[in-house]
């Protein structure tokens, strides 16, 4: 299993400078902001969910996705067999193949998971980490920020009600929604929510949800062995994951009530 090394972040969440053999998870910053004081539209779910897709689609063409022969795909085709959809919306899952130590679920159902995550999870503390972000979309967290982003943000004058057609966005613009994706703020209550929804999606569909604790243990274990300052990855994934120790407790206190036998934490497969 190969050393994992936290470097110093001078960008958004999670954002790195991207070691020789990796690639940077690569956001734009939008240039200019758009024209202040005028009215934000009113957004309609079609809207949104155009939005949304048009978001994704530019993450995923401007972000390394590992192919579908590569082992860390094969790894999470596996590992989320059977896991098609949340409370009807359709889940898809793909590998971006960068250093980040992170993974986040968007309002429509797709699901990315870093490389370098997977490095350092079991096959149980990563299907906890992706129960946890689903529980966002499950309950609409990711959707609300999504929505707040777009019109309270620096893109409210660029959305158009007209005909209820989404208005065409510049490229930083899409860069600009892709950072929200990822680096949306969940309130304590959100976050806990997620928690027990992803939890119980995991349990309906046959997973041991005692992932969900082992993997928030994994990462404060990390984030305490790391000589990295404040900003390092791990504790910027923390940032947006308060009272973690009262989380783990929840989740383990249920998983033992509900009689699920804590799984060992094995050492990754597609870990060097």
């Amino acid at each position: 299993m190969k050393k994992t090394v936290f470097k110093i972040m001078a960008v958004a969440a999670l954002l790195m400078t991207a070691a020789p053999t990796y690639a940077q998870f690569n956001l734009k910053k939008a240039a200019n902001a758009v024209t202040k004081g005028v009215q934000a539209a009113t957004l309609t779910d079609a809207q949104m969910a155009a939005y949304v897709k048009e978001s994704v689609d530019w993450m995923d063409k401007h972000n390394p996705v590992l192919p579908e022969d590569n082992p860390y795909t094969i790894r999470l085709r596996k590992l989320t067999e059977g896991l098609t959809d949340a409370d009807g919306i359709p889940l898809n899952f793909k590998v971006y193949h960068v250093i980040d130590i992170n993974a986040f679920a968007c309002p429509d159902g797709s699901v990315r998971v870093f490389s370098s995550l997977m490095d350092i999870m079991s096959d149980d503390e990563l299907l906890g980490v992706i129960g946890h972000e689903i529980g966002h979309v499950v309950k609409r967290h990711s959707k609300k920020a999504f929505r707040t982003e777009l019109m309270t943000g620096a893109l409210k004058d660029a959305v158009s009600s007209t005909g209820g057609v989404a208005a065409a966005l510049t490229d930083s613009q899409l860069g600009t929604l892709g950072e929200a994706l990822i680096n949306a703020k969940y309130s304590q209550k959100q976050e806990k929510e997620a928690d027990d929804c992803g939890y119980d999606f995991l349990k309906a569909n046959g997973r041991n949800p005692w992932g969900i604790a082992m993997s928030f243990e994994k990462l404060m274990s990390l984030e305490e062995q790391s000589n990295a300052p404040k900003a390092s990855s791990v504790d910027k994934m923390f940032s947006s994951h308060p009272e973690t120790k009262d989380r783990i407790k929840r989740m383990s206190e249920r998983a033992t009530k509900d009689g699920f036998t804590r799984p060992e934490s094995t050492t990754p497969a597609t870990a060097e």
